[in-house]
């Protein structure tokens, strides 16, 4: 490989020159890792708002169907610090290499698992609890998933860079949504009804399948290089216990968790929720609006592009707060802009998802550099577990259950309460590094 550049030359006592790992190489692998899960997870997500119900919870009206379909949803959110506990012992014992292929397939097997399960109409209530399980095996392999590869990069960036190489993973989110809600809307445009419920919605899971097996090989292909191995040892890129992870520095696991909560409370909120609304009371075309949030997805990947800009500028402190402001302003507007038909649907569509490009661009990582470097490799992967099941796990089961018994101004509480979260814990976290 071509992706190490020395830097000093060999001694005279022949000792090997270190060297450093590309760190255009690691961002490639980031990417590629993070698309495939986030392409895996919003197909999950958006069958939840548009199918789940109909095919799993047919006994039930559909706002309840939808109900279950997220709570189900959310179980992967769940597992998934389970996942990365598992796991990180498996790496202990056995290698990255080993823990990343065994995780990847348990993602793919639970993927082709979903795609080949029948559902109420033939096996009853057992459809329901496989599709529970599968859920659950997802979440365990994302969490078992974790490569390091952010951490990598991160450390391996430029230090006024550093904004624009943490941005890069980030863009796996809107590429993923992307390409599934594409997928999706060429369904539900080619197909009748019956035909989607019955076997259409099975096709994004199969993809979804081919597609990790592909990751699996790429990302094997710069975690298993000996330089990468090697920079990784280096820099003690390697897991430690949980229970001294969390009495040496606990309360930054927490803080981190909730310094990206405005972000991660929004994710799903322009994603998945929007959808089942959609559906559920008003009239528009499934098809249009997933071409809007499409289209609101390449806002987002540009606004994330952006945001690695402004945070080498700024801090990246600064622009989690920064945003964490805007999303509470806009959070007073959400519910205006849901009741305004198709063009304020849009609108908060395509303003929800530049504001997410922004704030997400910088949620992950902002303040890892708390756990130094024995601690990061674990920490950084609990921290952002932690801040998808506290943030994001549960948001579209709240927010329509909210919404839908008590009206859309619920919706603008749950977005301000994601942005006060983060503005809290950036000021603690800024008061702790002050003092210290």
């Amino acid at each position: 490989m071509s992706t190490i550049s020395p830097t000093r030359s060999t001694h005279d006592h022949g000792t090997k020159a270190d060297a450093d790992v590309a760190p255009g190489e690691i961002a490639v692998g980031v990417v590629i890792g993070r698309a495939s899960e986030y392409f895996d997870f919003f197909v999950f997500g958006i069958a939840s708002a548009l199918v789940f119900p109909a095919v799993f919870f047919p006994f039930m009206d559909r706002l309840q169907g939808t109900l279950w379909s997220f709570a189900l949803f959310a179980l992967a959110f769940v597992a998934r610090p389970l996942g990365t506990v598992l796991f990180m012992a498996l790496q202990a014992r056995w290698g990255r290499g080993v823990k990343l292929t065994i995780s990847l397939f348990l993602l793919g097997t639970a993927t082709a698992g979903i795609a080949f399960l029948p559902g109420y109409g033939t096996l009853g209530g057992t459809a329901i609890v496989l599709l529970a399980l599968f859920r659950v095996l997802q979440g365990l392999a994302m969490g078992g998933s974790w490569d390091g590869l952010p951490s990598l990069l991160a450390l391996n960036a430029p230090k006024d860079r550093r904004g624009w190489y943490a941005m890069l993973g980030q863009l796996g989110a809107p590429v993923g949504f992307i390409v599934a809600a594409g997928v999706f809307a060429f369904l539900y445009a080619s197909l009748e009804p019956a035909d989607l419920l019955s076997w259409g919605w099975r096709y994004p899971f199969f993809v979804a399948f081919a597609i990790n097996v592909v990751a699996l090989f790429a990302r094997l292909r710069i975690v298993v290089a000996e330089e990468y191995q090697h920079r990784m040892g280096e820099l003690e890129l390697e897991p430690t216990p949980v229970r001294e992870l969390f009495r040496a520095k606990g309360r930054h696991v927490v803080i981190g968790a909730f310094a990206a909560l405005a972000s991660y409370a929004l994710f799903h909120i322009v994603t998945i929720f929007p959808l089942s609304w959609i559906l559920l009371y008003s009239q528009q075309s499934i098809v249009s609006f997933l071409i809007v949030q499409i289209v609101g997805a390449f806002i987002a990947a540009g606004a994330i592009v952006a945001s690695g800009v402004i945070a080498d500028r700024f801090g990246r402190a600064r622009t989690l707060g920064a945003l964490a402001v805007g999303i509470a302003m806009f959070s007073g507007f959400a519910p205006t802009l849901m009741e305004g038909g198709p063009v304020g649907q849009g609108a908060f569509i395509l303003v929800g998802f530049a504001l997410l490009g922004l704030s997400y661009g910088q949620a992950a990582g902002a303040v890892t550099a708390n756990f130094g470097q024995r601690y990061r490799y674990t920490g950084a992967a609990l921290t952002s577990d932690l801040a998808w099941l506290i943030g994001a796990a549960f948001a579209p089961l709240v927010a329509l259950g909210l919404c839908a018994n008590f009206g859309l101004a619920w919706l603008g509480a749950y977005l301000l309460s994601g942005a006060l979260g983060t503005l809290v814990a950036l000021g603690i976290n800024r008061a702790m590094n002050y003092k210290s």
